[in-house]
C-alpha cells in the first residue's frame, strides 16, 4: 500500500493519531495530485493535528492557485482571525508610544484595516505573511531568530545607518550594542531608514518597540527623510554631546560573544586568534582550557563571600545587582588577565568578546539505534558542557566560527604533536606524568569528530561558518574581509598581521610556522602517518572534502567494502608504531619506578626480563585492541554518512565562509 492509501485506510478505521502520521509521510511526497494534498491538510487541520503541517500545505496550493476560495477561508478563520485582537492591541500600542517619541518625525500612522501584509501566526515563534495587493503568501518570518544577517558595523566613521530592519532580534542587537553617545562623546544614534512607511506600520503589529524607545538611541527616518542622515544634534535639539566624557566599558555592556569553536587539534585555531588579537572592537585573548576559566570562576565566588578580599574586579563585580556567572566571566577578561586585549571605550559599538574554550581532546561516540535505519548518532560529552555552560547561556548574541585545516593534514600534526611534544621544555617531558603518558587513537579520533555537523536550529551554531585555514594563509585579505563581515566587525589593519600579548608574529609551538608562512599550508608531515591511514580518513570523510571544497591526495576512487576496511587498516604501522613506542616507554618507566621502590625497601627485587615479557603481550593485546575498535569503526561508516544528534534530529554541514572572488590573491587551495 502506498502512504496515501494507508492514510486513507487509518480514516476510514477511525485512528486519528495514525491518520495523521500517514498522511504527514504522504504529503512529503511529489506523487499527489493537488485534491489529495487539500485532502491530507484539512484531514489533519480538522482533526486538530499538527497544523504547521496543515498550513504549510494550504499556503502552497494557495499560491499554486488551487481551491483559492476554500482554502482563504480555512486560513482565514483558522489561523488570522483568532490573534486578530492582539495584532491590534500590539499596534496600538507601539503606535501610541512611536507618537510621543522625539525622533520619528512622521506622526500619521495607517489605519490597521490599511495595512500592506498581513501576518498568520504559525507557531509559536514565527508568522507566514500575506500580501493582498499580489494576493500571494510569503516565506515564513521569525522576528527572533537570532541570526545577524546584515553587515551593521562595517563603517564606524560615522553613526550607524541601517536600512529595512524588520527583525526584533536584529533592533534589540542594535540597541544593545550600539553604545550611547553620552558615553562616547560624539553623535552616536542609530539611524533606521525604511524606504517604505505602510510596510513598517505593518509590521508593528508583530514588534515589540517598547523597551527599545527607553533610551533613545533609535532614530526613525522614512523615504527621502534619509536626506537628513547624520542629524546634527547641537543644531536641531541643543544637544552637544562632545562635552561629555568618554566611558569606559562596563561589564553588562558586553553582550556579543564570539565562539572560536574547537574543531579539533591543530586546525590553526592559535592563528585565527593571532590575527583577531589587536582588533579595535574585540576582547581578545589566547585560547584557554575551559576548566581552567571554571575554576578561576569558583574561586571569584569564593572572593566576593569574603569582604576583606578587594581588587579592581571584585569592586565592580560588588556593584552589579543579581550577579550572574556571564558577569563574571566577563569581568575576568576586562579587569584580570594581563594577556587580555582590551580595545577603546570611545568606539562606536560595545566590543564583543572573542572566546575559545580548549579542550585538551574533544572525543566524540558514534553509535546506532535500530529505529533510526542508516543513521548514526553523534555524541560528545566536551560539547554537551559547552551547552550547558551559564556562561554561553548568558549571551543575548552569539557568533560561532569554527576553522578546519585538510583534515589528512591536521590529523598528521597532530600525531606529531604527542610525539614530539614540542609545547613541552626538555626538562617538562622528562617529568613522571609525561613519561608514562600514553597518546589516544588519533585515527579514531579524528574519524569520529565531527564538530562541523551541527543541528542549524541550535542556538549555539544558529549563525555560525566554518572557515579553511588554508584560505586564511593564501587569500588573507579575501578570508579576513568576509570573517569580518560575518562577526560585524570593521575589516581593520590589525587582521593584517599575527599579535599575541608575546609581539608580532609568535611562535606558538617550537617548529610551528609564525604569521602568515606559507608552508604550513603545504606541509604533509609524512614522517607522522602512513598512505592508508590518510586513504582511510579521506574515504570516511569524503562528505567533508566535498563540501569544503578538498581534493582526494590519498584516496584514489575504488569501491569501498568491507575487505577494503580490514586490508588499510592492517596497514596503519606509523600509527601503532608510535602508540606502542609510546607504551614500551612508559611502562619500562613505571617499571623502573617499581624495582626502584623495593630496592629501597630492601625487600625482593623485581625480575624485570619477566615483566618485560609480560608487558610485551599487554602491548600487544592492546595494539590488537586498536585495530578491532579502527576496524569496527570502518565498518559502521560503510552505513552511510547520515549522521543525528541524541534527540535524533538531523545534523548538516556548517556553512562555509564564502570569499569574494574578485579580492582573492591566489587561486582557492584544493
Amino acid at each position: 500500500m502506498t502512504a496515501l492509501e494507508i492514510a486513507r485506510r487509518f480514516v476510514e478505521l477511525g485512528e486519528a493519531e495514525q491518520a495523521q502520521d500517514a498522511w504527514a509521510v504522504a504529503l512529503d511526497q511529489d506523487t499527489l495530485t493537488p485534491a489529495e494534498r487539500l485532502e491530507g491538510a484539512g484531514y489533519i487541520f480538522f482533526s486538530q493535528g499538527d497544523h504547521r503541517i496543515a498550513l504549510t500545505q494550504f499556503v502552497k496550493l494557495y499560491n499554486a492557485g488551487n481551491f483559492r476560495e476554500e482554502i482563504w477561508t480555512i486560513l482565514y478563520e483558522g489561523f488570522y482571525l483568532p490573534n486578530l485582537e492582539e495584532q491590534k492591541k500590539r499596534y496600538k500600542i507601539n503606535c501610541g508610544r512611536l507618537k510621543k517619541y522625539p525622533y520619528l518625525f512622521q506622526k500619521g500612522f495607517l489605519e490597521f484595516e490599511e495595512h500592506p501584509i498581513l501576518f498568520f501566526p504559525f507557531d509559536e515563534k514565527g508568522y507566514i505573511p500575506y500580501y493582498p495587493d499580489r494576493q500571494c503568501f510569503g516565506s515564513y518570518i521569525d522576528p527572533n531568530d537570532p541570526v545577524i544577517d546584515r553587515y551593521f558595523f562595517k563603517d564606524l566613521s560615522k553613526p550607524i545607518l541601517a536600512e529595512d530592519v524588520y527583525s526584533q532580534y536584529q533592533l534589540e542587537y542594535l540597541n544593545d550594542n550600539v553604545r550611547k553617545s553620552e558615553w562616547v562623546a560624539k553623535e552616536n544614534h542609530i539611524y533606521l531608514h525604511y524606504t517604505d512607511f505602510s510596510c513598517f506600520c505593518a509590521w508593528l503589529k508583530i514588534l515589540d518597540l517598547w523597551q527599545l524607545l527607553k533610551q533613545e538611541k533609535l532614530v526613525f527616518l522614512f523615504g527621502e527623510e534619509l536626506s537628513c542622515y547624520p542629524i546634527d544634534f547641537k543644531e536641531k535639539f541643543g544637544i552637544d554631546y562632545s562635552t561629555y566624557s568618554v566611558k569606559p566599558v562596563g561589564i553588562r555592556e558586553v553582550q556579543r560573544l564570539i565562539w572560536h569553536s574547537q574543531l579539533s587539534s591543530h586546525n590553526g585555531g592559535d592563528f585565527f586568534n593571532e590575527v583577531l588579537y589587536e582588533h579595535p572592537n574585540l576582547i581578545t585573548a589566547q585560547s584557554v582550557i575551559l576548566t581552567t576559566i571554571e575554576d578561576v570562576m569558583e574561586q571569584v565566588k569564593q572572593d566576593l563571600r569574603e569582604p576583606k578580599k578587594s581588587n579592581r574586579m571584585l569592586r565592580k563585580l560588588r556593584q552589579l545587582k543579581n550577579l550572574t556567572d556571564k558577569d563574571i566571566f566577563v569581568a575576568l577578561f576586562l579587569y584580570f588577565w594581563e594577556s587580555v586585549h582590551v580595545p577603546d571605550s570611545a568606539s562606536r559599538i560595545a566590543p564583543a568578546l572573542l572566546f575559545q574554550p580548549h579542550f585538551q581532546n574533544i572525543k566524540y561516540l558514534l553509535y546506532t539505534y535500530p529505529d533510526l535505519r542508516d543513521a548514526t548518532v553523534l555524541s560528545s560529552k566536551e560539547a554537551d558542557r559547552i551547552h550547558h555552560s551559564p556562561v554561553f547561556q548568558g549571551f543575548r548574541y552569539i557568533k560561532t566560527f569554527v576553522p578546519m585545516r585538510r583534515p589528512t593534514t591536521s590529523y598528521a600534526a597532530t600525531v606529531r604533536f604527542v610525539v614530539e611534544k614540542p609545547h613541552l621544555t626538555e626538562e617538562e617531558k622528562n617529568t613522571p606524568k609525561q613519561r608514562k603518558s600514553v597518546s589516544d587513537n588519533q585515527l579514531l579520533l579524528r574519524l569520529t569528530n565531527r564538530s562541523f555537523m551541527i543541528d542549524r536550529w541550535d542556538r549555539l551554531y544558529r549563525d555560525s561558518r566554518l572557515i579553511r585555514f588554508e584560505d586564511g594563509k593564501l587569500n588573507p585579505r579575501a578570508t579576513f574581509t568576509a570573517l569580518a563581515e560575518f562577526l560585524d566587525i570593521p575589516y581593520a589593519e590589525s587582521m593584517t598581521y599575527c599579535n599575541n600579548s608575546s609581539g608580532l608574529n609568535p611562535a606558538t609551538l617550537k617548529g610551528n610556522m609564525q604569521g602568515f608562512d606559507l608552508s604550513a599550508v603545504y606541509r604533509t608531515y609524512d614522517e607522522f602517518a602512513d598512505e592508508a591511514e590518510r586513504s582511510f580518513l579521506e574515504y570516511f570523510m569524503r562528505d567533508v572534502y566535498e563540501t569544503y571544497g578538498y581534493d582526494f591526495h590519498y584516496y584514489n576512487g575504488e569501491s569501498v567494502d568491507e575487505r577494503w576496511v580490514d586490508d588499510k587498516t592492517k596497514e596503519f604501522h606509523k600509527l601503532f608504531y608510535f602508540v606502542e613506542r609510546q607504551m614500551r616507554e612508559a611502562i619500562r618507566y613505571i617499571a623502573q619506578e617499581e624495582a626502584q621502590k623495593l630496592e629501597d625497601l630492601k625487600t625482593k627485587t623485581l625480575d624485570l626480563d619477566q615483566v618485560e615479557q609480560e608487558n610485551e603481550r599487554n602491548i600487544q593485546n592492546a595494539i590488537q585492541d586498536m585495530r578491532v575498535r579502527d576496524l569496527e569503526l570502518g565498518k559502521l561508516l560503510l552505513r552511510g554518512l547520515r549522521f543525528v544528534n541524541q534527540d535524533g534530529q538531523p545534523l548538516q554541514m556548517m556553512k562555509l565562509l564564502e570569499l569574494d572572488p574578485a579580492l582573492l590573491e591566489q587561486p582557492l587551495y584544493h
